[in-house]
């Protein structure tokens, strides 16, 4: 219960100063200057009054009402204070107070005892090395940081205190109201999980925005901002991009999903859009709490100055999304009511002179299209109208509709272009500087609008998985066995521990063949030659075993070599690769892409978390290029689509209830005309 956190009945400050230059001081003004409601008690040992408020010497001596104490006292003072905020019975602390595992290992130590002292007493902590809470409905501001933000619908919930201090400032500049904003510091007590739940809830809030560096509990985060974004966007910015999480990998699974696209298949999974910059995460969020999700991907623009009109165009495309091919109505209306020389097609030119009617007309016209889904109206710096008239008119107009409405009105000098921001803004119409800038927010929103659409009941187990048959192969280290106990095909292969027996298992199953080497030793097979493709007669079959042998052994002298693997070639399909992993964060993740021996060259695959049902495999697949090309490409015949994503679920399904298996891929899946085989497997299983 996070609620005493921005709606308190009254707040100690532990710590509160008589000195302006002071955080204990600064707190105590913000409460008092922001008009909090509730009680404020400054607590000072000495001090008998602050900024008008009665000092109390210990928080013992603090009457009811009491229910959030702000400790900002010296980082070894602040165990103590918390218990005596237990026995007092105030259950929920902010402490401002640096100095704990930040700060090396004395530090480390210190949090520690916090943690400990904090769970002796019941006591909820947010921090420490944090700036605190703030809830502009109650109004709140338990922040040292001067100002505060208008009341909004914009929630921001950061891990790092210097961020909010930048909103704070940056909100105020630009007028941009917000609901909460939520300093979370070393999160001893209060994590950016329950924080997302607590936010999800506050009716003040319609889009959250997330500034994160890690998670505490991976799953839990996603169970909880899955839950949040079937009521409420969230847009998350991610601190920190390296691959620390993809660590002594065996595949090349392991290293293309690495820690970035871990959080990439979580962040997907659970509806979280990730930005990739504070200014695109907040654009973002102004467009998804103020104007409808589009229906489709096709967008109109409406400009009378043809060079941002071609930005536009440029970035509607470069986001994957797509102009609106106009109906001949539209543009037969458009061309009644344009100037003769104007440009009815998509984008449409008013062109130069015209003034607010026949923008007024052309977007009427537009937003009543039934092939345009979006609308950005863009407005260059001109002698002939006001950009506040402007302003008021396509609010008006954006109104009647059910439809985004985005704008574009340029010009920073003028008083009349910050009259019309401030007018869109109280309408709720998004504006940006550029008209490049507006078609990332469109993006977001029909990214949000596939996932609402895409939302199913969770996965359920393939039929004729054997379960006990995977767990007595991966017992065994046998993960060929493991994945046909799964349900996935492979081709027929016999093992072969001399070169007559490859010759006769060759003979038997008909040729051309391929030999593998055997060796628990030697994980990449095909860099050392142990690998050798179509051969076509027993005697380039006895010559490949002594080839391979010979290889392995001059790669690596030490490696028990037991044999080959004598496999049927398959032709006529296509090669990709098929894996699972598991995140140290995130658990199971599924991975499908092109596959072959430059798999981690072309770099063409998709990740999600596992595991996965046929719908949500489908999707990912469709992410790739060679989900693609399965529908067939200029020479290259259609092959299985649905063999290659009923072993994706398998193979997900796999990692998903072993958590054991550290690492599984097959590369390739050969996907034929007709379904499809694990030409060759490999993988990792955790001992312990």
């Amino acid at each position: 219960m996070l609620a005493p956190f921005f709606s308190p009945k009254g707040v100690a400050v532990i710590g509160a100063s008589r000195e302006s230059h002071k955080l204990g001081y600064g707190v105590v003004r913000n409460l008092v200057e922001h008009k909090f409601p509730g009680k404020v008690y400054p607590v000072h040992p000495t001090a008998t009054e602050i900024l008008g408020r009665k000092c109390y010497p210990t928080i013992a001596a603090v009457p009811d009402p009491v229910d959030l104490a702000i400790i900002i006292v010296a980082a070894p003072k602040v165990p103590a204070a918390v218990a005596a905020c237990g026995q007092r019975g105030i259950q929920h602390v902010i402490v401002p107070s640096g100095g704990f595992r930040e700060a090396g290992e004395k530090g480390v130590a210190l949090e520690a005892e916090l943690a400990a002292t904090a769970e002796k007493y019941g006591v909820k902590v947010m921090g420490p090395n944090c700036i605190g809470s703030i809830d502009t409905h109650t109004p709140l501001n338990t922040t040292f940081v001067v100002g505060m933000p208008k009341p909004g619908d914009i929630a921001f919930v950061s891990q790092s205190g210097a961020m909010c201090a930048v909103v704070i400032d940056w909100a105020q500049g630009k007028g941009i109201g917000f609901s909460r904003i939520v300093s979370l510091g070393n999160q001893v007590g209060v994590t950016e999980t329950e924080t997302l739940a607590a936010v999800g809830d506050d009716p003040n809030t319609r889009v959250i925005t997330l500034y994160m560096e890690g998670v505490s509990d991976g799953a839990a985060f996603i169970r909880t901002a899955t839950e949040v974004s079937r009521k409420k966007p969230i847009v998350a910015i991610k601190g920190g991009r390296g691959k620390g999480g993809a660590q002594a990998v065996a595949s090349h699974t392991g290293s293309l999903a690495g820690s970035t696209e871990a959080y990439d298949a979580a962040f997907a999974h659970a509806g979280v859009l990730r930005a990739n910059s504070m200014q695109e995460m907040f654009n973002w969020a102004r467009a998804l709490a103020w104007q409808p999700l589009p229906k489709g991907n096709r967008v109109a623009v409406l400009t009378h100055a043809g060079g941002p009109g071609i930005m536009a165009v440029d970035a509607i495309e470069a986001v994957g999304l797509e102009l609106a091919p106009l109906t001949a109505e539209t543009q037969s209306t458009l061309k009644k009511q344009l100037p003769p020389a104007a440009s009815v097609h998509n984008p449409v030119d008013i062109l130069a002179g015209p003034g607010v009617g026949t923008y007024a007309l052309a977007l009427e016209a537009l937003l009543t299209d039934p092939n345009v889904d979006a609308v950005l109206v863009i407005m260059a710096p001109n002698d002939w109208f006001l950009p506040t008239s402007l302003a008021d008119t396509v609010a008006d107009i954006a109104a009647r509709h059910r439809k985004p409405v985005l704008t574009a009105i340029m010009g920073e000098t003028s008083t009349a272009s910050d009259e019309a921001r401030a007018m869109l803004s109280r309408r709720r119409i998004p504006n940006f500087t550029f008209p490049e800038e507006a078609p990332s927010a469109l993006a977001a929103m029909w990214a949000r609008r596939r996932w609402l659409d895409a939302q199913e009941d969770a996965p359920a187990a393939p039929q004729n998985f054997d379960r006990a048959g995977v767990e007595s192969a991966l017992n065994a280290g046998d993960f060929a066995a493991a994945l046909a106990a799964a349900g996935i095909a492979l081709p027929p292969a016999e093992f072969a521990a001399t070169p007559a027996d490859a010759v006769r298992l060759a003979e038997t199953m008909g040729y051309p063949v391929a030999l593998k080497l055997v060796s628990a030793d030697i994980t990449h097979k095909s860099d050392v030659g142990g690998v050798v493709l179509n051969l076509g007669d027993g005697e380039s079959v006895a010559r490949a075993f002594g080839q391979i042998m010979d290889a392995a052994r001059a790669a690596n002298p030490a490696a028990k070599l037991d044999g080959v693997l004598v496999q049927k070639m398959l032709s006529g399909g296509q090669e990709l690769i098929i894996g699972a992993r598991r995140d140290p964060q995130f658990g199971a993740l599924a991975l499908v892409g092109t596959g072959g021996v430059e798999v981690e060259l072309v770099r063409d695959v998709a990740t999600a978390i596992a595991p996965l049902s046929p719908a949500q495999a489908a999707r990912l697949l469709d992410e790739t290029i060679a989900g693609k090309r399965l529908y067939g490409w200029r020479n290259i015949p259609p092959a299985d689509r649905a063999a290659v994503i009923d072993a994706l679920v398998r193979l997900s399904w796999l990692a998903a209830e072993f958590p054991r298996v550290a690492e599984v891929e097959i590369n390739p899946f050969f996907a034929l005309a007709a379904g499809g085989f694990a030409v060759d497997v490999r993988g990792r299983v955790e001992i312990g």
